[in-house]
């Protein structure tokens, strides 16, 4: 049997779902890549993987995916680690940098500064702007170093309600339901494992990583969720 060709997020938010597939008997059955997201989306949409744990903007160039598991990368108020910094408040900006490594909080900046805080930033690529999307690991700690930060997933929800999804587990062909169960399996050992996981994560000064996996990712697929990602994709494409 071939293997599986499956791409994971490098960040910390994925550690569990990684912990639980290299400590599963499902490892021998798989090819496991680590990723930033947009690396993740890439390959699945060009077929170079089968499964991917896929930013949720990236679905727009799937039209045939699959959802795989009821686990994802998803927040119930705020995330703490996708944000917009900046040294001026929200109303006064007048550009805005992205982030280079993620289309779905980058659409979620412009979704939520179009129909929540009715603003039209310029986007440039210089480092002169006024504010900056940016998201993962590279956010920790930095909160106090800016006199404006605005938690995107929770600025979401303040807009609608809702909560928000990141990223899925999804697949661009049929995957056989004996694989998926196992899966799914090993995806729930990493998050039943998640203090051990916090153990031996370095420390960082002025971030919990004990409160960001066990509060602020809430990795449940659920049908607030997917009520979430139908209007974040309907909003995207009235940008």
């Amino acid at each position: 049997m071939n293997k599986i060709k499956v791409s994971a997020v490098s960040y910390t938010n994925s550690k569990p779902f990684v912990y639980g597939l290299m400590h599963s008997r499902i490892l021998d059955q798989i090819d496991l890549s680590l990723d930033i997201p947009s690396d993740c989306a890439y390959k699945l949409i060009n077929n170079q993987v089968d499964i991917g744990l896929v930013p949720v903007a990236a679905l727009l160039e799937l039209p045939d995916y699959k959802i795989v598991s009821n686990y994802c990368i998803g927040a119930n108020g705020p995330v703490d680690s996708v944000f917009i910094f900046s040294d001026i408040p929200i109303e006064e900006i007048r550009t805005i940098r992205l982030d280079e490594q993620s289309r779905t909080s980058n659409n979620l900046a412009r979704i939520l500064l179009k129909n929540y805080w009715n603003l039209r930033p310029e986007v440039v690529a210089d480092k002169s702007a006024d504010a900056f999307v940016q998201i993962g690991d590279r956010t920790f700690g930095k909160k106090s170093l800016y006199s404006y930060r605005y938690d995107l997933a929770e600025e979401w929800q303040k807009f609608n309600g809702l909560p928000f999804v990141f990223a899925i587990w999804a697949a661009n062909k049929e995957i056989p339901d004996s694989f998926l169960l196992e899966f799914n399996s090993a995806l729930k050992y990493g998050l039943d494992h998640r203090k051990e996981i916090i153990e031996n994560i370095a420390s960082k000064a002025n971030f919990d990583f004990s409160d960001y996996l066990i509060n602020k990712i809430d990795y449940t697929l659920d049908a607030k969720k997917l009520e979430a990602l139908q209007l974040f994709h309907q909003l995207i494409k009235e940008l």
